[in-house]
């Protein structure tokens, strides 16, 4: 591990990068060690990130995305760089999928989660995200333009919305 100098943050953060970018380490690590020893397939890319952000109890929280699935192997499908912002009556989802056409995205959405998911003859996209709060998906509008898809969605009390699916403008 490189060494770095401790740093007073205005807030207590020194821990939680310590604990992120030692996480990245170890993964970079055996990444490297798999390309070494030929255990990772010939072809596309590898596609690998996190995005960072300070949740509203003051916690950094990060996100991965890329194209590594849940056991640490290389996917076909990438996993978008994505963020869901829960303002007062809707709940926004943004996401980059660059490189296809807006007739190529499938959205899925019910009342608590959506389905993002994109496959092309050369790019593959797939994303599940949980909402954070219960939306209307009839209301849902979704745009694309230059790579990024954002989503609209209004926020609903209690009901039983099997989901629908949505056409990307």
């Amino acid at each position: 591990m490189i060494p770095r100098k401790k740093r007073s943050w205005p807030f207590d953060w020194d821990d939680d990068f310590d604990n992120v970018f030692g996480g990245m380490e170890d993964m970079m690590r055996d990444l490297m060690e798999k390309v070494e020893k030929g255990e990772i397939k010939q072809g596309g890319p590898f596609v690998y990130g996190v995005s960072m952000r300070v949740g509203p109890d003051g916690k950094i929280v990060v996100d991965e995305f890329g194209n590594k699935d849940k056991e640490g192997e290389i996917s076909d499908e990438r996993e978008p760089v994505t963020d869901v912002i829960n303002e007062k009556k809707e709940v926004v989802v943004i996401c980059e999928i660059p490189g296809v056409n807006k007739e190529d995205i499938r959205l899925s959405v019910n009342e608590k989660s959506m389905n993002i998911r994109v496959e092309t003859s050369t790019r593959k996209y797939n994303k599940t995200l949980k909402l954070p709060a219960p939306v209307d998906s009839k209301s849902a509008n979704a745009n694309y333009k230059n790579g990024v898809l954002e989503v609209r969605l209004k926020k609903v009390g209690e009901n039983t919305d099997t989901g629908v699916d949505v056409k990307v403008r």
